[in-house]
């Protein structure tokens, strides 16, 4: 009788619970008005006051309870619809298209139970199926950024491979102590699921309420890899604070050899002197390129973004790399698309990362080749991007270097350092967009940057 009641208490709650989340999950501008949730309150009452009377003996009454229920579901379900269609945002309209499907996916898998009410050998799916929508439901509502369809599901199946993997060890355990499982393998998967999705937000809540007497005592909380993850941020924060005091002690004796060198050079008549002595200021120039490179890829530096052609960026890095006395038995081609739409950038941070990648092709093509730069608009996981191609004819670049080739320090050059294309990276990443090299199937290299052509707005360090 207690649990009965509790079912009974659960359906009647269930209808104005579900019509407010619809009416809150459109941000109220679906056709649920307020007192239509008034309504089924009433109504709830009028069922829960039925119920405990005499009339519950009704053969109808349990049978009536369950279509009005239904009925509710299906009219929330209908209002939801009508607002996907109705919105403007393709966001919006695709995240809640997903939470559509769904939940007409679960309410057809859950149909599969009435095999066993005719005495056929089908396992019971309704309840870890309800749950699943209810955490796929979870993560539409909790991460609204997320408007991949792949991301959620690699979310759900990260969560789908835990819970399969703890079912295991649960009649694994059994096994050894030699006792049997008394339920069914799809209600050990849901118990399962069920706490592998819980075990965050207790996390969350325990935390909160250990906090509030040892304030001091976060990081009993944190996971080993937190720890680690922990580590690497305080190193890169640490990086940052020591580089622009390492650069400036670096840079003040630097400043003082080359202004020596510099003077001597003057002063001196004598062919081997002054060639070691240009030696020494080119040295000292390098290292203070060497400094400047450091510089700008420890310490955060803020973007400064607005609307621009990518095209007229792209003609003006062209007109800097002509100017720059390198491309004598260079061929500069270009293949730009009309009519690209603007882009969200920074077109002197833009600039800086072409002329790096162009740079180091004119340095791979030994000052002879052929330089091409191609713009185009694509689509990458049904999202439109702004996409441009550096290519060269160069020497290319080896298969095992290509994934080390943005890592800091790296460098296949004798005098290299090994941080413009991690610079280059950190960039386009500010950006929101991709930084990706396609070796050439002879040879040469291509750099291709894509932009996101719909973004509102940029996280920016």
């Amino acid at each position: 009788p207690f649990w009965r009641m509790t079912e009974i208490t659960g359906l009647l709650a269930l209808s104005p619970c579900i019509l407010y989340f619809v009416s809150a999950l459109t941000q109220r501008k679906s056709p649920i008005r307020k007192r239509m949730i008034f309504l089924t309150v009433l109504t709830g009452f009028i069922l829960a006051v039925l119920m405990v009377s005499p009339a519950q003996e009704w053969a109808f009454s349990h049978l009536l309870l369950y279509l009005y229920t239904f009925l509710m579901i299906a009219i929330a379900y209908l209002f939801l619809i009508i607002y996907i269609l109705r919105t403007h945002s393709p966001e919006e309209k695709k995240r809640l298209t997903y939470l559509v499907i769904a939940g007409a996916a679960a309410a057809f898998l859950c149909c599969f139970d009435l095999f066993s009410y005719f005495g056929l050998p089908f396992p019971l799916l309704s309840d870890i199926v309800i749950a699943a929508l209810l955490y796929f439901t979870l993560l539409v509502i909790a991460y609204p950024h997320l408007t991949r369809l792949y991301e959620l599901m690699a979310k759900s199946l990260m969560v789908f491979i835990l819970s399969a993997f703890a079912t295991i060890l649960v009649y694994f355990v059994l096994g050894i102590i030699g006792k049997a499982m008394p339920l069914s393998v799809t209600q050990v998967f849901t118990i399962s699921f069920l706490i592998v999705i819980s075990i965050t937000p207790i996390k969350m809540i325990i935390k909160r309420i250990f906090a509030w007497f040892y304030p001091a005592s976060t990081d009993i909380f944190q996971s080993l890899y937190a720890l680690d993850e922990k580590l690497e941020r305080e190193k890169t924060l640490l990086l940052e604070d020591m580089a622009p005091v390492l650069a400036h002690e670096i840079r003040n004796p630097l400043g003082s050899i080359k202004g020596a060198a510099q003077y001597l050079s003057t002063d001196t008549e004598s062919e081997e002197h002054q060639k070691l002595l240009n030696v020494i200021i080119e040295e000292v120039n390098r290292l203070n390129r060497v400094v400047s490179q450091f510089l700008d890829y420890a310490k955060p530096y803020r973007i400064e973004v607005r609307k621009e052609d990518i095209n007229r960026i792209v003609q003006k890095a062209i007109s800097i790399i002509q100017s720059s006395g390198q491309t004598e038995h260079v061929s500069i081609k270009t293949d730009l698309a009309g009519n690209l739409p603007q882009v969200q950038v920074d077109a002197e941070q833009l600039i800086q990362v072409i002329l790096n990648i162009a740079f180091n092709g004119l340095e791979a093509m030994e000052g002879r080749g052929e330089l091409f730069f191609k713009t185009s608009q694509v689509e990458e996981d049904e999202e439109p991007f702004v996409s441009l191609d550096i290519s060269d004819t160069g020497a290319g670049i080896s298969v095992k270097d290509i994934n080390l080739l943005f890592k800091p320090f790296f460098t296949t050059k004798e005098r290299g350092v090994g941080l413009g294309l991690s610079i280059c990276q950190r960039i386009i990443k500010d950006h929101n967009g991709k930084l990706r090299v396609k070796p050439a199937k002879e040879t040469g290299t291509t750099f291709n940057i894509c932009l996101r052509i719909n973004q509102t707005h940029l996280d920016v360090p």
